[in-house]
């Protein structure tokens, strides 16, 4: 640049004045118009505030199809234990009433058991007495320790049973003897050798009868 250029302010050779774009290609450069709705803030779709509240929904909608799911499968485990339970607790019943009636038949076993031990003794005292004189010291004893033991006996639901008159039944009875008897029916006891003894419908001793012919 010359001295008198400078001095007069121009501006060098070659340079653009201030202000103007410099020119490429020749042609003045212009900015790209912006393109319908891809303004700031826009989304591909021209609505960018749809797109995220759009896969929140979905998001929530994922996360409650899986709480239901886990719900579902929480009921399911739930009624597998409680019908797990409902059965445990059918089974125990059923082993305690087992149990219940199987105790119960061993002490009615461990009873009869015991009692049959005892009818021996209870023929010997009823033989002493109808032997006794009357006047016997001792027979006022004899009875009473009879009478107790018949008593014990009656206590643990055991009863002594005396036929005679009735009809001769063999799952009760045991025909010792077969006699005439023309003022008794035929098959009918007519006279009891030894007493029977009975628990409930369980017979311990039938009773030893005489039968009429």
């Amino acid at each position: 640049m010359s001295d008198t250029e400078q001095a007069l302010g121009q501006p060098p050779a070659g340079d653009p004045p201030q202000g103007e774009a410099p020119a490429g290609n020749g042609s003045p450069q212009q900015a790209a118009p912006a393109s319908p709705g891809t303004e700031a803030g826009d989304g591909p779709d021209g609505n960018a505030a749809a797109t995220p509240a759009a896969a929140g929904q979905a998001a929530d909608e994922r996360a409650l199809q899986g709480d239901v799911v886990e719900l579902m499968a929480a009921a399911a485990q739930r009624d597998e234990y409680l019908a797990l339970a409902q059965r445990t607790q059918a089974d125990f019943e059923n082993y305690r009433k087992r149990v219940a009636r199987e105790s119960l038949v061993a002490v009615e076993k461990g009873i009869a058991k015991l009692a049959k031990e005892i009818f021996p003794a209870l023929d010997s005292l009823g033989r002493a007495l109808d032997g006794a004189a009357q006047d016997d010291p001792l027979l006022e004893g004899v009875r009473l320790v009879r009478s107790d033991l018949n008593a014990a006996l009656t206590r643990v639901g055991i009863a002594s049973f005396s036929p005679e008159g009735e009809r001769f039944d063999p799952s009760q009875h045991e025909a010792v003897a077969q006699i005439e008897r023309p003022d008794a029916e035929s098959g009918s006891v007519v006279e009891v050798y030894q007493s029977g003894y009975r628990m409930g419908e369980s017979i311990l001793r039938p009773a030893r009868v005489v039968v009429a012919a």
